[in-house]
């Protein structure tokens, strides 16, 4: 399993087409002036012809080159778009657990509704001169949030089942 993540992560990274056809035309030429000695020592004027002949389309081949362009599979231009959404999803995921989303809607000042209206129920319930009440918070609080109100009645089921 570890040898062919090696693997897909080498074909992945590896060396672009242009840079391979570079490397592949400098062997090829390297061996033609191999051959082209060898021929010149050998006496044999077809080898050195020959050899002299594939030299020269090597060196077309470079010659050429510059105006060769790499070209990105479609298969790895949307694997790396694809990537790119998990990556920020995972971040947003992390960032939501942590509760830093909520750090930063505070911080930028949005709040919401329900729990603005809920917390201004509260500043009223402890100012002495308003009429509300305790009950109406907890009314309140319980409406605003599901969590809190099966918090709240499985914390009433409990106290009573103590009594």
């Amino acid at each position: 399993m570890k040898a062919a993540a090696v693997l897909l992560c080498a074909a992945l990274a590896g060396c672009s087409p242009v840079a391979r056809i570079a490397r592949n035309t400098n062997e090829i030429r390297t061996e033609a002036h191999a051959l082209v000695t060898h021929g010149n020592e050998v006496g044999d004027p077809v080898v050195v012809d020959g050899a002299t002949r594939i030299d020269g389309l090597a060196a077309g081949i470079h010659e050429e080159l510059p105006a060769v362009q790499d070209k990105t599979p479609a298969w790895l231009s949307t694997l790396k778009w694809w990537g790119v959404g998990f990556a920020v999803a995972a971040i947003a995921f992390m960032l939501w657990q942590s509760g830093a989303f909520t750090a930063i809607r505070i911080a930028v000042g949005w709040l919401p509704r329900r729990k603005v209206a809920a917390a201004e129920l509260a500043v009223d319930t402890l100012d002495e001169s308003r009429p509300e009440s305790a009950r109406e918070l907890i009314a309140a609080l319980r409406s605003s949030d599901p969590l809190v109100d099966a918090a709240y009645r499985k914390a009433q089921k409990r106290r009573k089942a103590s009594t």
